[in-house]
């Protein structure tokens, strides 16, 4: 906070867990409204000083340059840590790592680049806009990727220039103060970047409510975004949603089996399920049904639950609050009369931390809860199509619309569908595409709006100013 590492007012404290070993791995400070308030005092001093006004554009690409080459030469280190943190597999925290650090390249190479326009009234008059920075820029941070989403908007927030407050998740809090750290060693004035560890309740609630912020960028659950669009209005704050998802993986019967089935394990499990862009559904052509849950199911069951630490192919979920909520959800799938074709119970031999089995679901209407309710586990719902208006109808039947991965050889088929999903993001033939920093992200409906990644984040990140000159000969 303001460039100094310290406690909480209050010098409570809360235990960070290794949800892979149930072990304590930190004592955090456990901030609440009183840090908030001293964060964003200091991200509001920062941001009105001459220092902050002086650093030219090119210089902010230059000290983003630097933060990402920091971010890789620490990699091994900040993978363990966040392994450590979240419990994921080593591999995605080295991934997620480099992904973080790819933002800061991204947008390092396009913040001397933020221009404004000329736009022609009449002869006498020279108009034109600005695209200025908002000012103080909330970020509050979800556990599953909590590195790299952190990354992912302060860094398009510090290149167009605002200065930023982060709130780390309770149960993640490690990593993001790292990055903090690696921000001001950069070459980031104090006050520039501060972060503050609490519960959501507490800390998180402060932050989306504080009048003197400009803008918040949030990523949870839906319940929890409603509450922040809430807190926001009373003060007239933009705010930046990306919330939950149902994503489908929808498989035509002409598509490349073995490719579709990789990928359609690939985006369940991935973090063990703990993604708002998991596909958590898979909707197949009803001729091929039968035979490709049992390629996904083969495939699947290969699959090793470990600790992280150990680089499994499936960590454990975060808390035993998360693991009870999916086992849960395994009692209402028996209620609903579905077939648990593969797993669907928790996995105590992995070891001593919140391990669940990666999981198919088969034999569901398209009306149940499994089907249409965020699970957050390595659990795959399977609805079966006739039709390709069918498989539509199915795509678009939940209240999320984030990502949707569609799988045939048909092009007209995938542009039709691609057309008319509703869904921020579509995927024909791949899921995800490497996760790409470039690509525009972000949902509609209840999966949120506003959009990260690429350059159209950096829309939401500045305002526009118009100035009209006139002008005598």
């Amino acid at each position: 906070m303001n460039g100094e590492w310290t406690e909480s007012v209050s010098n409570r404290t809360f235990i960070a867990i290794n949800s892979g070993t149930r072990e304590e791995i930190a004592h955090v400070p456990m901030g609440d409204k009183n840090d908030v308030d001293r964060a964003v005092k200091a991200a509001r001093t920062a941001f009105e000083s001459e220092e902050w006004r002086a650093i030219l554009p090119a210089d902010r690409g230059r000290i983003m340059q630097r933060i990402s080459r920091l971010l890789l030469e620490q990699k091994e280190e900040l993978a363990m840590l966040e392994t450590c943190d979240t419990g994921k597999p080593l591999a995605q925290s080295i991934a997620d790592v480099e992904v973080s650090a790819r933002y800061f390249e991204y947008y390092a190479g396009v913040a001397d680049k933020i221009l404004g326009e000329t736009i022609p009234i009449r002869s006498d008059i020279l108009d034109f806009t600005l695209r200025e920075p908002l000012g103080v820029t909330a970020h509050i941070v979800p556990w599953n990727y909590p590195l790299q989403i952190a990354a992912r908007s302060l860094s398009a927030a510090f290149a167009t220039g605002n200065t930023s407050v982060i709130k780390l998740a309770e149960d993640t809090p490690l990593t993001a103060l790292r990055l903090a750290a690696i921000c001001e060693a950069a070459g980031i004035p104090k006050g520039g970047v501060n972060v503050v560890t609490g519960y959501g309740y507490e800390a998180g609630t402060a932050l989306a409510s504080h009048p003197d912020i400009d803008h918040i960028t949030f990523t949870g659950s839906v319940a929890t975004g409603s509450e922040v669009m809430k807190a926001a209005a009373v003060n007239v704050k933009p705010v930046t949603l990306e919330l939950g998802g149902k994503s489908p993986n929808i498989v035509f019967a002409d598509a490349n089996l073995e490719d579709a089935a990789y990928w359609v394990v690939r985006a369940i499990t991935q973090n063990a399920g703990q993604t708002c862009s998991a596909g958590s559904r898979l909707l197949v052509e009803r001729s091929i049904h039968a035979s490709f849950v049992e390629i996904v199911k083969e495939k699947m069951s290969r699959l090793r639950v470990g600790p992280g630490a150990d680089n499994s192919d499936i960590g454990p979920v975060i808390s035993e609050k998360q693991l009870q909520r999916i086992e849960d959800y395994m009692n209402i799938a028996n209620q609903e009369g579905a077939t648990i074709a593969l797993g669907g119970k928790s996995c105590p031999e992995a070891g001593s931390g919140f391990f669940f089995e990666p999981t198919i679901i088969d034999g569901i209407s398209k009306e149940s809860r499994i089907a249409n309710e965020e699970i957050f586990g390595p659990v795959l719902a399977v609805i079966p199509f006739d039709s390709v208006q069918e498989a539509l109808s199915i795509a678009n039947g939940t209240e999320f619309g984030l990502v949707t991965g569609i799988w045939t050889s048909d092009i007209n088929k995938a542009h039709w569908l691609a057309g008319t999903v509703r869904s921020g993001q579509v995927f024909i033939n791949n899921y995800g595409a490497g996760g790409g920093v470039e690509m525009t992200f972000g949902g509609s409906r209840k999966s949120g709006f506003g959009r990260e990644k690429g350059l159209e984040a950096l829309k939401f990140y500045t305002q526009v100013k118009n100035v009209a000159i006139k002008f005598t000969v």
